[in-house]
């Protein structure tokens, strides 16, 4: 396993400016997830670590060596990718042992390194067949298993599931988040799917536009967004965003003026700036009851097994989701609607998020 360091990374085609100005510094043995939108920079990101793509301005780092400008086999990485890139005329264990011939490597090593991997990764029984004999699961485990038996310093994986379908993807999550802890090596996986991320990074880099807007665990980003674009990004449903309008404070706290007109205290700090601001909460923590401060009207109810969800216009218009309390309202009726202030956030006019106070 070893460290990764990125300083003030910049990346231009030509006059399209994709990444700025991003830094970012990786522990070894964590597992990393780039997450954002299509567009957003993650994959030129990660071709740049790999050394597929040049670095316009800034510094690489892999183990504390400099590799900003070092060849693709000088960095140590190993790099799984979207496609599976198998070689179709040999057999599994003819791709997993091509590269390290590549380099020389005794024949007995590479026989230790294929039996290892394909004990891991469960591969034993298909070592003799081709790729057109496998199932695509089997496939991504033999491009998995090749970047495996390299025994590299980081492993990167481009979207590694996207051709998977969903319940294959949800297998397969689940022996990489294994293989993760079985060798506790350095990972950095990109996606844009969060519930990938979700479950398989120890902190995930939220990006947008090129930028960084949040590096956290899971658990943190869904609870305390650091702005408005990654509490809407994270999360299915995603956040309901309400506008409101801020009042005097009260103990402290800031109160704003719900959208029909209710006035409600927060357990936001006074310290948010600006008075027209944004009350941000999860469908979760918005609640049909009898007696909520928020009127709405229903627009269709989703069943979903565990849970219910209504889809509402409140009075200024906003649309929102809330969960169902009880029995299921039908479209056209009116409800009220009750927030759990604990969990609701207020974001300013910049986007930046301010929380509720966590008791001591």
């Amino acid at each position: 396993m070893a460290a990764l360091k990125l300083e003030q990374i910049c990346k231009r085609y030509g006059a399209v400016q994709v990444i700025p100005d991003l830094s970012l510094d990786v522990a070894p043995g964590e597992f990393i997830v780039f997450l954002g939108p299509s567009g957003c920079g993650k994959t030129s990101l990660l071709r740049m670590i790999a050394g597929l793509e040049e670095v316009t301005a800034g510094r690489i780092e892999i183990g504390g060596r400099e590799v900003t400008h070092a060849a693709p086999g000088q960095r140590q990485l190993a790099m799984v990718f979207q496609h599976y890139a198998l070689y179709p005329h040999m057999t599994v264990r003819e791709n997993l042992a091509f590269g390290l011939r590549n380099i020389g490597l005794a024949e007995d090593e590479i026989g230790r390194r294929i039996q290892e991997a394909a004990r891991m990764l469960e591969l034993d029984a298909l070592l003799a067949r081709k790729p057109g004999q496998l199932s695509g699961g089997q496939r991504q485990r033999v491009a998995i298993g090749r970047a495996v038996v390299k025994e590299p310093a980081i492993f990167l994986f481009d979207e590694p599931l996207s051709n998977l379908d969903a319940a294959l993807r949800g297998r397969t999550r689940l022996e990489l988040a294994q293989l993760h802890r079985r060798l506790g090596a350095t990972m950095i996986f990109v996606t844009h799917d969060q519930i990938e991320a979700m479950t398989l990074a120890t902190r995930i880099v939220v990006m947008n536009a090129g930028r960084i807007e949040q590096v956290a665990p899971p658990s943190e980003l869904y609870r305390r967004p650091a702005t408005r674009f990654v509490a809407g990004f994270i999360g299915t449903p995603g956040m309901n965003f309400v506008p409101v309008r801020r009042l005097a404070d009260r103990q402290g706290m800031a109160a704003v003026e719900l959208p029909g007109g209710q006035e409600i205290s927060t357990q936001v700090g006074a310290e948010v700036p600006g008075s027209e601001l944004t009350l941000g909460i999860r469908p979760e923590h918005l609640v049909t009851a009898a007696r909520g401060p928020l009127p709405a009207q229903v627009e269709m109810v989703e069943f979903l097994g565990e849970r219910t969800l209504a889809h509402v216009r409140l009075a200024d218009g906003t649309r929102a989701i809330a969960t169902v309390a009880g029995a299921a309202p039908v479209a056209g009726e009116s409800v009220q609607l009750s927030l759990a202030m604990e969990e609701a956030h207020l974001f300013d006019a910049q986007g930046q998020a301010h929380h509720a106070v966590v008791a001591a």
